[in-house]
């Protein structure tokens, strides 16, 4: 568990069947007034989808507060000769009270909220690594105890409709979802939970 103040973060990540390298990277930072999450994962598998998911991770690691349009814009540069990429771009401000959350490709979001309420983000297609391509960005309001999601492909609409996100330990979350999960998957898996606490 990491966080300096108001987020707890915990991530569960596995390589596909048969694959040493994890093609999924990821980059959590908290700042006095915001926290930025990033997850990428590298188009096919293996070494070259790592090679590509971590050139981008590298971009918003040395830019973390640059606009998201900015980040795309060089992300796009660091993948010139290599691999495209999903991204998926978390946001959360906190004197706004407010998240974002871009993303371009299959990354997926799901905020739990107060009373359990789930949302779930809708992935879109497309893929980073090539050319401009529009970013589907949602913003909303940041309520104490939110949990925020972020998975990759490798985690399937099954495993979002277990009950254990009602949890709000989310290293708990992390442990019983290594636990029930099938290990064989066909698709790199990362979960990340996040929970925001003012």
């Amino acid at each position: 568990m990491d966080g300096m103040n108001r987020m707890h973060v915990s991530v569960y990540q596995k390589p596909k069947i048969g694959n040493y390298y994890c093609g999924d990277s990821y980059f959590h930072q908290e700042f006095e007034d915001c926290f930025v999450c990033a997850l990428a994962d590298g188009l096919g598998s293996g070494e070259s989808a790592k090679e590509s998911s971590e050139a981008v991770m590298e971009i918003i690691k040395r830019n973390p507060i640059a606009s998201i349009d900015e980040l795309v814009k060089l992300s796009n540069k660091a993948l010139v000769g290599k691999r495209g990429v999903v991204l998926g771009l978390l946001r959360l401000d906190f004197t706004k009270h407010s998240y974002t959350f871009a993303s371009i490709g299959n990354i997926g979001m799901m905020t739990v909220g107060q009373g359990a309420v789930k949302k779930r983000n809708i992935p879109s297609s497309g893929y980073l690594g090539s050319f401009a391509r529009p970013l589907k960005v949602i913003q909303d309001s940041l309520e104490d105890d939110m949990l925020f999601i972020m998975f990759s492909d490798g985690v399937i609409s099954k495993d979002l409709s277990y009950r254990f996100f009602e949890k709000k330990d989310v290293e708990k979350i992390t442990d019983i979802f290594s636990r029930y999960v099938d290990h064989n998957r066909p698709d790199d898996t990362t979960l990340m939970v996040m929970k925001y606490n003012e």
